[in-house]
């Protein structure tokens, strides 16, 4: 697996149905969590990218569901970056009950410039630091790759 973080939680009652099943909605946040914490391991925390003017908005979420995570378990998020592209990027997660792999999924984000709100290129700042996160030298065309 590429540079990736790791977020580990345990599941909070607010999270389930009346199953007591984590409702779907629930993993987006959890993905949130992971590359949150992913980008600011890797030295690039969100704030900081805000700052410079730029937001990555989210263009396409996926999740595919394998098992359930239910009440009380302990999860484990994993995120990387998948790869990058001149104006967009994808980022993986798994999440992870001991060794069952409860989920998998992706979120495809665009570069926008904050003051406009109009797509742009990755900051030029940001491009070399990025591309070694995804383990590229150069810029890919967007793709969807399998876990």
């Amino acid at each position: 697996m590429k540079q990736h973080s790791e977020v580990e939680f345990e599941v909070r009652y607010a999270e389930t149905d009346q199953m007591g099943i984590v409702h779907h909605a629930n993993y987006l946040i959890w993905f949130e969590q992971a590359r949150t914490r992913f980008c600011t391991e890797a030295g690039q925390p969100y704030p900081e990218i805000e700052a410079l003017g730029y937001f990555m908005i989210i263009t396409q979420a996926q999740q595919d569901y394998k098992l359930a995570a239910c009440y009380g378990d302990t999860v484990k998020v994993f995120c990387w970056l998948d790869w990058v592209a001149s104006r967009s990027l994808q980022f993986c997660y798994k999440v992870v009950r001991g060794e069952q792999v409860l989920s998998t999924g992706y979120t495809r984000h665009l570069w926008v410039k904050r003051e406009s709100r109009r797509p742009c290129t990755m900051p030029e700042s940001l491009r070399e630091p990025f591309l070694k996160l995804a383990d590229q030298t150069t810029f890919k065309s967007p793709e969807k790759r399998g876990f």
